[in-house]
């Protein structure tokens, strides 16, 4: 009767999760479903000028344009910069993480320099790291690294170093040596932690790519959005605009799968 009683509160539980869920999605869509068709009206009347915030009806003729005109190509050059440059920022930022943490000292040292690094506008460097790096795919990927490099450091050094005490010490006083408490206790408890660092960083490399292909490139989304504001085809850079959106929505959803992969695993083989 118990098990019954249990399994019933648990399916009520379940059921009203599912529905919460549920009502969340359709409001997001309703919201977004609104906004669309309030836009397009406002165009259609004159409320607002089309030319200059252009309208739904006008960005999806221009994105049938672009699909046809070397969309995958400009999609496919900024994909590959933000994961090239996602991927470096993670592994680099890390193995840093990593090695602070195994040397306090060094730590205490690079914190300052760490935090001043962070607080610099990364963007503005962009002609120096022009110069530095030279005028072309390499210098995106600098930015985009640049940018998530420093965030990833911070953020697995905090947590390194706010993992359970009481777990290291145990370890500890079984002669663990530093080696083994941070592959067995420090690194796996902060998975959390370096999954909410790639949601970030993810965001933050894309940002970078976007901010390098503004100064310099000849293709991406980027190109896209500064080419459209130059010659006025507004159209062009709501839609590169819109496409750089999902692309975004997109490469979180990735990671957050990705988290959940990781996670039934790590619980599994647990």
């Amino acid at each position: 009767m118990k098990n019954e009683s249990i399994s019933v509160e648990r399916r009520s539980y379940l059921k009203r999760k599912k529905h919460r869920r549920t009502a969340i999605r359709v409001t997001q869509l309703s919201i977004l479903v609104v906004f669309v068709a309030l836009w397009e009206i406002l165009a259609d009347i004159g409320i607002i000028d089309s030319f200059i915030m252009s309208s739904p009806s006008r960005i999806l003729r221009t994105f049938t344009n672009l699909s046809s005109n070397g969309l995958l190509e400009h999609l496919g050059v900024t994909l590959y910069e933000t994961l090239v440059g996602f991927g470096l920022g993670v592994v680099i930022g890390l193995i840093l993480a990593t090695l602070l943490w195994w040397s306090d000292f060094f730590s205490k040292v690079s914190e300052p320099f760490l935090v001043v690094l962070n607080s610099l506008p990364k963007i503005a460097l962009g002609p120096v790291i022009i110069i530095w790096v030279g005028a072309g795919t390499g210098a995106i990927i600098f930015m985009a690294v640049a940018i998530s490099l420093i965030v990833t450091v911070l953020e697995m050094l905090n947590g390194f170093r706010n993992t359970n005490p009481q777990l290291v010490r145990m370890a500890q006083t079984f002669s663990a040596n530093k080696r083994q408490i941070f592959t067995q206790i420090v690194f796996p408890s902060n998975l959390h932690t370096l999954f909410n660092s790639l949601k970030v960083n993810i965001g933050l490399s894309l940002v970078g790519v976007i901010a390098g292909e503004f100064l310099v490139s000849k293709a991406g989304l980027g190109y896209l959005i500064v080419y459209g504001g130059q010659v006025f085809k507004l159209d062009l850079v709501m839609a590169s605009v819109i496409i750089l959106a999902v692309v975004a929505a997109v490469l979180y959803e990735v990671v957050v799968i990705l988290e959940r992969l990781v996670t039934r695993f790590v619980s599994h083989s647990s």
